[in-house]
């Protein structure tokens, strides 16, 4: 099993440390899948106990110069490690104005991700500064507890509002309740609500759009035959929507959110080379 990657690229390499940065905001451990052309960074929180569901995915064409894997067989050319994000964060950090950054997995006492960070020197050597980063080499069996969560056809999909905008609104909400509801429906209209004994506070967001596949996808047959103006609903953990909110640093040309009614809301953020979806279970 083996794995090296480098980065040349100033702007690719702070792309991608926008990307694990935001990953660290909502993770604080999570599964780094790494396969001949993608990488994956997982989180997967059962659901069914409350917990989110992270997947967010990269093509590594668009950001290594170089990448070589060897995955732990030839028919499974893959590679899972588990790691806090946080601490490749961190290594990441000292690399705004690299030459250059590489990646290898190591066996140092333990398995690790050595980042060697090549920084710019006024003489003619040059400084390398490392980090030996701990992981958790996963084994074979259990690779199928990380597949892409699968989405439950959804009652509602829509365009999201301006990020910045949706996360002002929520940071106020969050002074007042714990829960938010978000409701929308399939003519482009979203609100979110609290509802506690002393106050209830709605922001109606309109003119959003719905994404095509809302209506003449075959298998969303749920969204299919619904009256366009009736409410899909889930009222979710606040906190654990402003995580997503706050942690967002990829800035994405597009974002969306399907509603599953009382179960999930699951939202897309798309940015030309890195998709990321963030699943909050509906609380009851």
């Amino acid at each position: 099993m083996r794995f090296r990657a480098k980065i040349v690229d100033l702007a690719c390499l702070n792309h991608f440390s926008r990307v694990v940065n935001t990953v660290a905001r909502l993770a604080k451990t999570c599964t780094l899948r790494l396969t001949a052309d993608k990488l994956y960074f997982i989180l997967s929180d059962k659901v069914a106990n409350g917990g989110i569901s992270v997947w967010c995915e990269l093509c590594q064409g668009n950001f290594f110069d170089e990448f070589q894997m060897e995955g732990v067989a030839a028919e499974h050319n893959e590679i899972y490690l588990e790691l806090v994000p946080e601490n490749l964060s961190r290594a990441l950090k000292t690399a705004q104005n690299a030459k250059t950054v590489k990646i290898k997995l190591t066996n140092k006492h333990c398995p690790c991700l050595t980042v060697a960070v090549e920084l710019p020197s006024l003489s003619s050597s040059s400084r390398i500064v490392t980090h030996d980063i701990p992981v958790g080499v996963i084994p074979r069996r259990l690779w199928n507890d990380f597949r892409e969560p699968s989405v439950p056809d959804f009652d509602v999909s829509i365009y999201l509002p301006v990020l910045k905008t949706m996360k002002s609104v929520v940071e106020r909400m969050k002074n007042l309740s714990n829960y938010i509801v978000i409701e929308a429906n399939l003519c482009g209209e979203m609100n979110l609500k609290i509802e506690t004994d002393l106050v209830s506070v709605t922001t109606h967001f309109r003119d959003l759009g719905n994404p095509p596949w809302a209506s003449d996808d075959e298998c969303q047959s749920s969204a299919r035959g619904r009256d366009l103006e009736s409410m899909a609903e889930a009222r979710i953990d606040i906190k654990k929507l402003l995580q997503l909110l706050a942690g967002q640093q990829v800035n994405p040309t597009k974002a969306l959110c399907n509603i599953v009614s009382r179960r999930i809301v699951h939202f897309i953020l798309l940015h030309e080379d890195v998709s990321l979806q963030y699943f909050i279970p509906a609380l009851a």
